[in-house]
Parts: C-alpha cells; structure tokens; sequence
C-alpha cells in the first residue's frame, strides 16, 4: 500500500466516534480531497486496536465491480450477508449518495446493535430537508477540506527545502492529496486538476442541475474564481457578465452558484454588522477550495496575492473547526470573524505585507474599531512577531503550522 499522508484532526474525530453504533459517522467534502483515505487510516486504526479483517465492510460505491449495489435493498441485503454476527461490524460506504434513497439503508443498518457506521458524500444535496427529516438525530457529519498547509508540509518532513518554498509550491501547485506524487511537475498536476474539475462540474451540477448550456456555468465559475475575496452580488455578476456580452439571468446564476457550494467547489461568506451584532443581507464574499485549482482554470495573470493569502486563512479557520463570517464595522471591514463552538470569538486581518507604514495602519484600523476583548490578529508573510495595542501581528506561514 502506499504511504498515507496522515490527517491527525479527522482521524481523531472518527476515533472518537467510534462504536457509538446509534449514530451515522457522514464524511463529507470534495471530490478526491481524502474522504477514502481517511477512512484506509481509520481502518488501518482498527486493525491495530486488533480488529479482524473479516470485521470491516468496505465498498467504494463509485467501484464498477459494485454497480449492482446501488440500489438501496441490494445494498442492504449485501451487508447483512456478509456480517460477522457475534462481533461488531465497521462498515464503510464510499460515495453513498450514488445509493437511489440510501437513507433507507443507513438508517435501517443503524438500527443493527453489531453495526458501526460510516459514509462518505461528495455533495451537500444529499442533506435535502426529505433526508435530514428521515436521519434527524441519527448522523453527524465530518466536513474534510483538501490538505492544510500543516498536512502539505508534514508530507515534505524530510525535505531539505525551506519552508517558505513549500508554502510556495502548496499555493501555485494544489492542496489535493494526488498532486504531490506528481514531484512538481506542473503540466502533469494541471492535467489533473483540470480532468478533476471537468468531473465535478459534470457529474455534480451538469446533471444534477440539467444544464444545457456549459459555457454559461463556465462564464460564473471563472468570474467567481477571478474574484475570490471580493465583495459580490447576483445582480452584479449578472451586469459585469452581460456587459461583456455574456447575458445569463439571475436566477440562473444563483442556481450555478448554490451548486458550486453543493460540491464544494465554493464556499460563501456572509457579511456580518460587529456593532448590529447580524447579518447583513448585502454583498457575499466567495472562496475557492483549492487556489491550484484555481492557477490551473485561470492562470497566474493579474492575481491578487492578498486575497489569494485571504482564501488560504478562510480555508484553515474551516479546518480547524470555525464558523467564518466577514465583519463590518461602520465603514470598515474585517476580513473574518472567526466563532470557536464554544461561542469564543477572533478577528483576522491578512495582509501579504504590512512593511509600508500606511498600509500597516489601514490594516490595523478595522481591528482597533472592535471595542471587544476578543483576540484580533494581522496575519502576513512578514517575520514579525509584534503586538499593536493588543493586536498580534502574526507570521503567516508559521501560523498555518502551528499546533
């Protein structure tokens, strides 16, 4: 078997959750962001704890060879043939939204007392108001993002490369687990990322959404992967794509768009008024899930490296298990509020550099304006270490590496 980059924060989730059989472990995330390997780590977890191999049930639903299982029953009555009935049984099912009304078969395997349950998803409509109805109370989901930069350099560990070049090869390269075995070869690592987004937009929005006209989606994804960071509206995307003689309705564009965050390809974020204390219903700002990806569809012509740095903290603040918003602060903007589940709150500032005192103070502004005792932080790729007024100014890098 080859080597597995280890994913410490969501293999610690799935042990924790381990032999809690009343409830559906879900993994969810992109595709090929790790969701199977992660479950080969877990399972490697259970053969060291000494769990029999005649004691874990794995299929891979996208799996040729396991086409016949895709309707619900057979599905079911598969695994109940091949249970070991006097010992726990851990049974993994990848891809299980391609299972026609496969909430019937987790739910009623839950019920098994010697079933320890886990499933992975590619796309957030498997959790449609029907299904969440159906598993109410019964699931928890474990939401995988492709490789932190923390994972990325752990998988260099006997590199002799500075950490700042990794970082730089993590940003222009990709963040998917399959691209470092391509050793930095950027046309192969293109190929793949462009045949891994052509597969998302065609089999979790061309046919989910019954798209006919291709170029009109591909016309909002680039727009969105061109703008990542700034502050947009369906409105304004419609008028920007129309005055370049590009005319899709609104509608159309959100519908686009709430797929793109259904496969995880996007994220939103919503403003947030500091002061109000709530949303405000104006401008979105949008990120993508891999800037490799991102390089690959676009190039690195024109590109905004704060905003670029600005997507790499949006994603680490979701791994490390933040609810993110963007603050607003009178005229001001914070570029994220991040809310621990503990309800403790941080504000972040990104900058590529704060070295030009004007821009140190800019950046520092929307901080100062926050008259909470919260922890305000300026992260940049600056190596200073330095406090404002209880503002910590915080080499980047470093603290994507932190523990």
């Amino acid at each position: 078997m080859k080597n597995l980059i280890n994913r410490p924060l969501y293999l610690d989730k799935l042990k924790r959750w381990k032999d809690k059989s009343d409830i559906i472990k879900i993994v969810t995330g992109i595709r090929r962001c790790g969701k199977s390997t992660l479950f080969k780590l877990f399972q490697n977890h259970l053969y060291d704890m000494g769990i029999d191999k005649e004691q874990i049930i794995n299929l891979n639903l996208e799996a040729v060879e396991n086409s016949q299982l895709l309707d619900y029953k057979t599905l079911h009555q598969y695994i109940e043939s091949v249970l070991i009935k006097d010992k726990m049984n851990y049974v993994f099912l990848d891809e299980i939204q391609l299972v026609a009304d496969f909430p019937k078969t987790i739910n009623s395997l839950r019920l098994r007392d010697n079933i320890d349950l886990y499933a992975t998803g590619s796309n957030a409509y498997m959790f449609s108001q029907k299904i969440i109805t159906l598993l109410s109370g019964r699931f928890i989901e474990i939401k995988i993002q492709p490789l932190s930069f923390k994972e990325y350099y752990g998988s260099f560990e006997n590199s002799q490369e500075p950490l700042s070049y990794i970082f730089a090869k993590y940003l222009s390269n990709s963040s998917f687990p399959q691209t470092i075995a391509f050793n930095d070869d950027k046309s192969l690592i293109r190929d793949y990322l462009v045949g891994l987004y052509n597969t998302i937009i065609q089999k979790d929005i061309v046919l989910k959404e019954q798209v006919k006209d291709v170029s009109r989606l591909e016309n909002v994804v680039r727009f969105l992967f061109d703008n990542i960071g700034n502050e947009t509206s369906i409105n304004n995307i419609s008028k920007v794509l129309l005055a370049d003689g590009r005319k899709i309705h609104p509608q159309t564009i959100e519908s686009y768009i709430q797929g793109l965050i259904d496969c995880y390809l996007l994220y939103r974020t919503e403003r947030y008024d500091i002061k109000g204390k709530q949303y405000l219903k104006s401008n979105s700002k949008y990120y993508v899930a891999d800037i490799g990806l991102r390089y690959a569809l676009l190039g690195e012509i024109s590109v905004d490296k704060g905003h670029i740095l600005e997507n790499i903290v949006y994603l680490e603040l979701l791994t490390r298990g933040y609810r993110v918003s963007v603050g607003a602060i009178s005229s001001k903007e914070v570029d994220f509020i991040a809310q621990k589940p503990d309800g403790i709150v941080e504000y972040y500032q990104v900058s590529q550099t704060v070295q030009d005192k004007n821009t140190l103070k800019r950046e520092l502004a929307p901080l100062s304006a926050i008259d909470d005792n919260y922890p305000k932080f300026l992260l940049t790729q600056d190596y200073d270490n330095i406090s404002y007024k209880g503002i910590q100014q915080r080499n980047l890098i470093q603290w994507l590496i932190e523990d």
